[in-house]
């Protein structure tokens, strides 16, 4: 009997899944993680879409009265609406005091506008989830912040993810030298706490938008990525794999980059998903403190902002827009979060 016999053609193609492949399969079984990401999904659509100016293009538009509430309250909730001008008509008549009034004009023309406005079709009186104080749609708005939330906490991750993973590799792999001053350059930023350092670089900068929110964040957000990558380069650069690439003459970026980074992706995926959540959260807290986006530009922080106000009116519906569409955006982040930790487990088969 031969023994160099060769394995039939099915067995041999059978190679056991891979990383992403196994951790794929675990996800799909995690109905928790799955629906998490779909709602996560959904956010990123209403993102796309906002962007694409498919939807919530007109937000700034006024298309409603001033607080215009919800229309599921009813009709009755609005407020009501007459055509009886204020009475600004002088207290004494021209002729009691023998002199022509001459604000008569100015104000006849004044009552003619005001009830031209009070017409009940000229705007909206209810609107879909109510309005504010200048009759924009509160569900437009909320769709809008969407996108200037999710773009920034997107974008500045990928960012401090970029910078953590480059300064952790340079780090871990060289030592000496080099890792010292990174390790000095993290003690630095660790020393302030994060929100204090956030809000003073706001201050410093003192420049509104978009770009200089997630600089911001994206600039002092990489620590955390650092540390982890650091030791995680460490532990592989004496193993077999690295030794032999160097054996065979690659050179430190390619096996830092090519060799290492793939067996260290899974950390830096979830650490990106994790930041994702943090700025969000932060980019909300800079702009209710009004350090945050522009007011040519909405954002859950700005519509929080505002809300503040109407509370104590009784117009509650901005607010509650605002925090359940943020609310239901960081808790789906953070349910995937996890289930993407566990499904990239090693220990878990």
């Amino acid at each position: 009997m031969s023994t160099g016999a060769t394995l039939p053609a099915s067995v041999s193609r059978a190679a056991s899944p891979g990383l992403w492949t196994l951790a794929w399969r675990r996800l799909c079984r995690d109905r928790v993680g799955m629906a998490s990401l779909a709602a996560v999904a959904l956010y990123s659509a209403l993102m796309l879409a906002s962007g694409a100016g498919m939807i919530a293009g007109d937000w700034s538009k006024e298309t409603g009265v001033s607080y215009a509430p919800p229309g599921f309250m009813g009709p009755e909730a609005a407020a009501p609406v007459g055509n009886a001008a204020p009475d600004i008509a002088p207290h004494s008549r021209p002729e009691e005091t023998g002199m022509a009034d001459p604000l008569a004009e100015a104000l006849a023309g004044i009552r003619k506008e005001l009830a031209g406005a009070s017409k009940p079709d000229s705007k909206a009186t209810t609107l879909a989830f109510g309005g504010d104080k200048w009759g924009r749609d509160v569900l437009k708005k909320a769709v809008k912040g969407t996108e200037t939330s999710m773009l920034v906490g997107i974008v500045s991750a990928l960012l401090a993810v970029v910078l953590g993973t480059v300064f952790g590799a340079q780090a871990g792999y060289y030592g000496g030298r080099i890792d010292d001053f990174f390790n000095w350059l993290y003690s630095v930023f660790t020393s302030i706490p994060y929100l204090l350092l956030v809000l003073a670089i706001a201050a410093v900068l003192n420049q509104k938008g978009t770009l200089t929110v997630i600089l911001i964040l994206g600039l002092t957000g990489w620590t955390g990525i650092f540390r982890l990558v650091r030791a995680e380069y460490m532990k592989h650069k004496v193993r077999e794999y690295v030794l032999a690439a160097d054996a065979i003459g690659a050179s430190g970026m390619r096996r830092m980059f090519v060799h290492i980074f793939p067996n260290v992706s899974h950390v830096v995926l979830v650490q990106l998903s994790l930041h994702v959540v943090l700025f969000i959260k932060s980019e909300v807290i800079l702009s209710f403190l009004g350090f945050g986006v522009g007011v040519d530009t909405v954002s859950w922080g700005s519509m929080l902002n505002e809300s503040q106000t109407e509370l104590l009116l009784g117009k509650w519906w901005q607010l509650a827009a605002a925090t359940a569409a943020m609310a239901v955006l960081v808790t789906a982040f953070s349910l995937f979060t996890d289930a993407l930790r566990d499904a990239l487990d090693p220990k878990l088969k």
